[in-house]
């Protein structure tokens, strides 16, 4: 699904992550991250599906530090984002995204045919289905963030060479991460598909 796709939706489940968590908390505002997208996503998804049920996941990844989380710091800032107090559901404690779908898995019951939507960055979204699926919870890709295009001006670019570098980093950590997982028995699948497209 994307931004053009009208058919309703039941629920939506945001991975955190779209904050720079430590300037957010000195700032005392909301300092977006590279993967800002996905509290636009939030927003709009909000606005476009009054009735669905909208799950902000996150909490902090930091062992010391900001004792704020990443949700709490959406929560005080909702209204920055066009979103009404009260319209989204928060899960504070997770510090990864295991314990993202462990945690939201306690929060949430789909029941058989809801669409239930995953939004995250594109790069991180089969781990996070492969994660969210092991969890208990089948769901659709809703990815945002997109780091290429199509084609080689869409992977190239103009980018300096150290994003080019910054984007190959990020691409290894998803892989070893989806490695993990699958041998720690976190997910069930090594390359996980998009809902409905399991082998």
């Amino acid at each position: 699904p994307g931004t053009n796709d009208q058919r309703p939706i039941n629920g939506a489940i945001i991975l955190g992550g779209g904050l720079n968590l430590a300037s957010s908390s000195v700032k005392g505002q909301m300092v977006l991250g590279s993967a800002g997208d996905r509290l636009l996503a939030m927003a709009d998804l909000a606005r476009r599906y009054p009735e669905a049920t909208i799950i902000f996941t996150g909490g902090s990844g930091y062992l010391i530090g900001s004792a704020d989380s990443e949700a709490d710091i959406i929560e005080r800032h909702l209204s920055r984002l066009g979103i009404a107090p009260g319209r989204v559901q928060f899960e504070r404690v997770s510090r990864n995204t295991y314990e993202n779908a462990l945690f939201t898995k306690a929060m949430v019951k789909p029941v058989e045919g809801e669409r239930w939507v995953l939004v995250t960055s594109a790069l991180h979204m089969p781990r996070a289905i492969g994660l969210f699926r092991a969890a208990g919870l089948d769901l659709e890709a809703y990815p945002v963030d997109w780091r290429t295009a199509e084609g080689f001006t869409g992977v190239m670019g103009d980018e300096p060479a150290s994003a080019r570098l910054r984007l190959f980093d990020s691409t290894l950590r998803e892989i070893f991460g989806l490695i993990a997982a699958r041998l720690m028995g976190q997910s069930h699948e090594l390359f996980p598909a998009p809902h409905g497209q399991k082998d």
